[in-house]
């Protein structure tokens, strides 16, 4: 936490908040404690078509904040955390690789939306601070959602050779992860083609079908599939992990068993990775003198820069972020591009998926491994109020582009590192050094792909980048602190987020339930959250309490029964008219429901969502707040 932020405060309804919104107020709770703000409790609050709280800092304004679940509070449509998976595509995404759409396990948007509400509040001060007359911010669930589907909504929309993929069309691949001939399931990871071919071959695959089964890997971060041929997936099930964890160190991959939470709690520095939260800052000693910039803009961070070097998803959208919030990002590229601007679908001379997250940025062609492109760098964060990198750890160290280096240059300097796991002296050296810090070898060992086969019935965890997306926002939300502390206190700091930290907040409620480490409640479990087919179509359904699922029955003209035979009776009766027909129905008896996004494309049919989409040559997700 930033100690010296113990005079910002965040005040709402944490703990008695309106029950769509129970998810967001026990994780508003959670990160704003983190962060080192105070939070005191609201006592009158009773609007329940909104969530909002007020975000106070030394000498600004108060700055109200307001969560709805759409663009507009008045707008029809249930506010649950499955309806917004539901309506915004995530279930859809999430669903390509096995074919079965449906919520999974993860309070995921509550999560994201949560973290981008208390950023919006901090940049708001931060402003007011630097001279701009802005005293209200607003996010939605809705617009938290469409960011999260971002560079698959860009997929999906291109207008030159798009690569779409709906569930009903995706080839339904059984792996990864993958199972061991005694039951382990776990997770393979390389990010080089070489200790692929090595691994395979060593189980007599011919390069040929591994190569294959390569491509159909790579497709997992791009897609969210991963069609890898039956071949190999037989080839690994008739060995004992034991004998499988041998040949991957023999070959150079890296393999990690997925791990339930009781494991990931009983870790010997869990407790302290979840006391201090998703981030690490080390405050520079406080300088009077330090020369801070004002506002040039309309927007929070106008007036300051941002050097970026970063590759694929997490690093590049805590960039994306800072761009959308007003700051100047000057993102470093390998001399030639970065090779991700080829990948298809390509539009208008550059992929979808990359521009996505990088088409607000500056760009500048440096060679960060050569003495004259160090000092180069140097020279920019000389001048620059951030510079953020995802390099692998000891990498800034070796490049002479560590927070020593720069922090000499420039004492005001907010240096951040986006990484895999935390690197900060304690969970690091629980694991092979080679075990790289991917999205889906943190979900296998943090126990968040365990916690989604649990609702899912599947192996493992998500092909959905889950973990990358709110890396990038909890790294943007971070740094955001860390320049809010810099402009109270004249102080730079060094902020460290991790993909590992953004799992900690995933699986907050898990944590909470076991360790009662915080005065806050988790929401409680829907008695009924399911995807059911109907005439035409898929509808969501999630019923909060026995409340509401009564309703649903009667409504059904279904008896109690035997809760046993539930689902299937359900399912029989939805078959029975269209979606969009059950949706008038079940809306009038107050059960949350929402037709099911299958198809991105479909996103454009929805009015909600008309605010957070722009066309052009792919839909582009714009800015998820509104400042006022």
């Amino acid at each position: 936490m930033i100690k010296s932020l113990k005079d910002c405060t965040v005040s709402g309804p944490f703990r008695t908040p309106p029950s769509p919104f129970a998810a967001v107020g026990f994780s508003l709770n959670y990160q704003s404690g983190r962060l080192g703000l105070k939070v005191v409790e609201a006592d009158d609050y009773a609007d329940q078509g909104t969530f909002s709280f007020v975000f106070r800092a030394p000498q600004a304004r108060l700055v109200n904040c307001v969560i709805t679940g759409w663009s507009d509070c008045d707008q029809p449509g249930a506010i649950t955390e499955s309806m917004m998976q539901a309506a915004c595509g995530l279930m859809s995404v999430h669903g390509r690789s096995t074919g079965a759409i449906q919520p999974f396990g993860l309070q995921y948007v509550s999560t994201v939306t949560t973290a981008l509400a208390l950023q919006g509040g901090m940049a708001v001060a931060l402003g007011n601070l630097r001279g701009l007359a802005v005293s209200d911010s607003h996010i939605s669930m809705a617009a938290a959602a469409l960011l999260s589907t971002s560079q698959y909504i860009a997929d999906a929309t291109s207008t030159s050779s798009s690569e779409n993929l709906s569930s009903a069309d995706a080839d339904h691949s059984p792996a990864p992860p993958f199972i061991s001939a005694d039951g382990i399931v776990f997770e393979l990871e390389t990010l080089n083609p070489d200790p692929w071919l090595r691994f395979w071959t060593q189980l007599d695959i011919s390069r040929t079908l591994a190569g294959k089964g390569w491509t159909a890997f790579l497709l997992r971060y791009a897609k969210a599939i991963a069609p890898i041929p039956g071949e190999l997936t037989r080839a690994v099930s008739k060995l004992g992990y034991a004998d499988i964890s041998r040949l991957c160190a023999d070959a150079g991959m890296a393999i990690c068993r997925v791990r339930t939470l009781d494991e990931r709690m009983d870790d010997e520095h869990f407790k302290s990775n979840w006391l201090k939260g998703p981030w690490v800052f080390d405050c520079a000693v406080p300088q009077p003198e330090l020369p801070l910039t004002s506002a040039s803009g309309l927007l929070p961070l106008s007036g300051l820069t941002v050097i970026e070097s970063c590759r694929r998803i997490q690093g590049p959208l805590a960039g994306h972020l800072l761009a959308l919030l007003g700051a100047r990002v000057i993102r470093i590229e390998p001399p030639g591009g970065d090779p991700l601007r080829g990948m298809p679908p390509v539009s208008e001379g550059c992929s979808v998926r990359f521009d996505a997250l990088n088409r607000l940025k500056v760009i500048r062609e440096i060679d960060i491994k050569s003495p004259c492109g160090q000092e180069e760098i140097t020279e920019m964060a000389r001048h620059a109020d951030v510079f953020l990198h995802n390099w692998a750890p000891g990498k800034a160290l070796e490049l002479d582009l560590d927070y020593a280096d720069l922090s000499r240059v420039n004492p005001a300097l907010i240096y951040a590192h986006a990484s895999g796991w935390f690197t900060d002296g304690g969970e690091i050296s629980l694991r092979s050094p080679s075990l790289p810090g991917t999205d889906f070898m943190v979900q296998a060992y943090s126990g968040v792909a365990q916690k989604i086969s649990r609702t899912c019935g599947t192996q493992g965890g998500t092909l959905f980048t889950a973990l990358d997306v709110l890396g990038g926002v909890i790294a943007a939300q971070g740094i955001t602190a860390a320049l809010l502390n810099r402009q109270l206190n004249c102080a730079g700091a060094k902020v460290t987020s991790s993909l590992l930290g953004a799992a900690i907040l995933l699986c907050s409620d898990d944590f909470q339930n076991r360790h009662d480490f915080f005065d806050c409640v988790p929401p409680a479990q829907s008695v009924l959250n399911r995807v059911f087919e109907t005439g035409k179509g898929k509808i969501a359904i999630e019923c909060l309490d026995d409340d509401t699922l009564l309703r649903l029955m009667q409504t059904l003209d279904l008896s109690a029964g035997d809760k046993s035979e539930l689902w299937q009776r359900l399912g029989r009766s939805f078959l029975g008219k269209t979606a969009a027909e059950w949706l008038v129905v079940l809306q009038q008896a107050a059960v949350p429901a929402a037709i099911v996004i299958e198809d991105l494309n479909d996103l454009h049919g929805d009015p909600r969502l008309k605010p957070y989409l722009e066309i052009g040559s792919y839909t582009r997700v714009t800015s998820p707040w509104r400042f006022q």
